[in-house]
């Protein structure tokens, strides 16, 4: 009986600090489309002060994520550039249910200020660098598996620009790294997401006009909850759809989710 007793004493603080460890270890891994990060990182921000909850954020192109994810990522909420890449998820029963569209992306057509590319939302500017093969470089996310270097290439397909501006495309691995390319002086400018461009880092140094939504595809951003979601990440997810965090993304220039 004294040995029981014993060995309780002994074994009981071991148990409260294993829960101990396990609940400060909940601390979800989210997968992030790079066009979201400022907005996101607010909100992660937001929700640590309201809550007392954390996450570990990535972030990179959505179809890279989606064959990571696909391949075991321990990522417990994905949120996409464009829900086509969400649905892969869920049509292959990777998902918790079909997710909730939670922004809606805009493209920007950006530039260094000392750029001779004038901007207008038609990009008549563009057109004249092309033609005058005054254009060296332009940059724009990769088409193959960004979704606003997708919508990129769409928008200038539309204008009849794509197959001229091929010699001076500079592909960025996401649209982060395009905002790089695009911003940084290396190139003349880019097509990027609006969401990065506005950024009060970029507006010292660059100028920027948002291109019409006509010009491509809607960019409907979803987020699903994977089979891996925790408690936590499951607080975040719902913590997202709040006015409180919508308000935030509407500050970095999104659209208003629409499900």
């Amino acid at each position: 009986m004294k040995l029981s007793v014993v060995l309780l004493s002994v074994l009981m603080p071991l148990l409260l600090l294993s829960k101990t460890a396990v609940a400060t270890e909940d601390v979800p891994a989210i997968a992030a489309a790079s066009s979201i990060k400022f907005a996101l990182d607010d909100v992660a921000k937001q929700f640590n002060q309201d809550t007392g909850g954390k996450v570990r954020i990535t972030y990179g192109s959505s179809g890279n994520f989606v064959a990571q994810i696909k391949h075991g990522a321990p990522f417990e909420i994905f949120l996409s550039a464009d829900e086509r890449y969400t649905n892969q998820l869920a049509s292959a029963g990777q998902t918790q249910g079909e997710g909730i569209v939670y922004a809606v992306g805009k493209l920007a057509l950006a530039a260094p200020k000392t750029s001779p590319l004038v901007l207008d939302e038609n990009l008549d500017g563009l057109k004249l660098l092309i033609d005058t093969q005054a254009l060296k470089r332009f940059a724009i996310a990769n088409p193959d598996h960004a979704p606003y270097g997708e919508r990129a290439k769409e928008a200038l397909q539309n204008l009849g620009l794509w197959q001229k501006i091929q010699p001076q495309l500079i592909f960025g691995e996401n649209v982060s790294q395009a905002v790089q390319f695009a911003l940084s002086g290396s190139t003349q400018g880019g097509l990027i997401a609006l969401s990065l461009a506005s950024a009060e880092r970029f507006k010292s140094r660059a100028n920027y006009v948002v291109i019409p939504q006509s010009l491509y595809s809607p960019l409907k951003q979803r987020m699903v909850l994977t089979l891996k979601a925790g408690q936590t990440a499951k607080e975040f997810y719902h913590y997202i759809q709040t006015d409180k965090a919508q308000h935030i993304f509407a500050e970095y220039g999104f659209g208003k989710a629409v499900n």
